[in-house]
């Protein structure tokens, strides 16, 4: 991937870097790799162990459009790096997420179970190098898909490249000027400025607030989780581990792997690493009362409040109004999966609640659309019935199967399209009734788009 950008960058604010970096113009191969993951819980009920918080689309964009984490990060990355090579690492449960959202302008590299950092790089870099052919002088960038900041932390991701390009160091991290004292983060202590960048002299982890108030005073740096190097290096240090495999090979021993994280496994333990700092917006958008003063007092989807309503934000994804009167300083949330009443004051334990619950999630979203579930059923023999939606966007396709044991009804309440299973092909519009008997598959198109109401039932005769 050939790749032109401009680096223009002021340090002098962080006391270790005197001259503006002027602007400099280079072409490099370079690789990112997106870090996807999360469980989802801290966000409920809109969020859940396959509905992460990167994908929900609650964030301003446009005239009253909503894009998702995952969206934003893509298009800023796009805006600087517009010719390189995006791979998303994630869990396979977010597979069909993650193409929803970004279609085929990435590549995927799925975990076949949860590893760690550590080895979720190694397999995507792997990746890179098996099944890409990238040689090993391309630069690879590894950063959190769920990241928000402004367009600037960017543009710092293009001057780690330089560095990492011109043998600065072999890895190079992104500092990130502290706004508040914290023990949630690791630290970063500089050592002697370079030419836009610092070596690191040590590395502080989760430090009590006493010595993280020592440690800004010093000037050191929050670690960003952000990581550059030449593919090569990396892959010398993955055969380090678990030897030469192939990605195939890593991937099939891939549960085999040690649970560990970047930090521990190469970053603590390099002879030759340094960073270059970013001094901009950095949010967590990971809680409730964050991601409301994100999404703003106007709210997500149909709601009515009161005048007597104050500091109360609602986010509505139900086809159904939220009327809101008389609060102070709450966060609704309302959702398929359930509805949402908290204080808007941070730390509320929520997280804790929702372990709790034990219903599986309601609403997917996949590759061609969405499905929810309206009803979960159980017979007295306790076989289980569902009433779900399935929504297929414009010109997509959906995989149509019914279980042994089970038949299936589709009922299309808008939209057209056509259905094809053993070799028969029909046609759909509103009123058309499918039925498909267990053991049977098949697949669904959407010519404009169709909403098809789902009913599952026990297999008895005459469905």
């Amino acid at each position: 991937m050939l790749l032109q950008y401009a680096v223009v960058a002021n340090f002098t604010d962080f006391g270790l870097y005197s001259p503006v970096y002027k602007v400099i113009i280079h072409h490099m191969n370079i690789h990112m790799i997106l870090l996807s993951g999360g469980s989802g819980k801290r966000l409920w009920p809109l969020s859940n162990e396959i509905r992460s918080k990167q994908f929900l689309r609650v964030l301003g964009y446009g005239s009253g459009g909503h894009e998702s984490m995952l969206q934003r990060v893509f298009r800023q990355l796009r805006a600087e790096f517009s010719g390189a090579h995006v791979v998303v690492a994630t869990g396979a449960a977010q597979r069909e997420q993650i193409l929803s959202q970004l279609g085929d302008f990435v590549d995927i590299v799925s975990e076949p179970q949860r590893r760690d950092t550590f080895p979720a790089i190694a397999l995507a870099t792997t990746f890179l190098h098996d099944r890409c052919g990238s040689p090993d002088d391309d630069v690879v960038v590894v950063l959190p898909v769920d990241v928000f900041t402004e367009q600037h932390y960017f543009t710092t991701l293009g001057r780690m490249c330089e560095v990492v390009e011109a043998g600065g160091a072999e890895l190079v991290l992104m500092g990130i000027a502290p706004t508040f004292v914290s023990s949630r983060f690791g630290y970063m202590v500089p050592g002697e400025p370079a030419d836009g960048y610092a070596h690191i002299e040590r590395f502080v982890e989760k430090p009590s607030l006493e010595l993280a108030t020592d440690l800004i005073a010093g000037g050191a740096l929050w670690n960003g989780g952000v990581f550059a190097f030449r593919l090569g290096y990396l892959m010398e240090i993955v055969r380090s581990h678990v030897g030469n495999l192939s990605f195939s090979d890593l991937h099939e021993t891939y549960g085999t792997l040690e649970k560990t994280s970047f930090d521990y496994a190469v970053v603590e333990k390099a002879t030759s690493v340094a960073m270059v700092p970013y001094d901009g917006m950095w949010k967590d958008l990971g809680t409730w009362d964050a991601l409301a003063q994100e999404i703003g007092p106007q709210g997500i989807g149909e709601q009515l409040l009161s005048a007597s309503t104050e500091g109360t934000v609602v986010v509505n994804e139900l086809e159904i109004p939220v009327v809101v009167a008389g609060t102070r300083n709450l966060i609704i949330a309302a959702s398929p999966d359930g509805i949402l009443v908290s204080d808007a004051q941070p730390g509320s334990e929520l997280k804790p609640l929702v372990d709790t619950l034990k219903h599986p999630p309601r609403f997917e979203q996949l590759r061609w659309g969405t499905r929810t579930v309206l009803e979960r059923a159980q017979d007295r023999q306790d076989t289980a019935g569902e009433t779900r939606v399935v929504e297929l966007a414009a010109l997509q396709e959906a995989p149509i199967s019914c279980a042994m044991g089970t038949n299936l009804i589709m009922v299309c309440s808008t939209g057209r399209g056509s259905w094809t299973i053993g070799g028969d092909t029909r046609q759909v519009e509103p009123g058309t009734t499918i039925r498909v008997a267990g053991g049977a598959s098949g697949v669904l198109y959407s010519g404009e788009g169709l909403r098809i109401v789902e009913i599952v039932v026990p297999n008895v005769e005459n469905v």
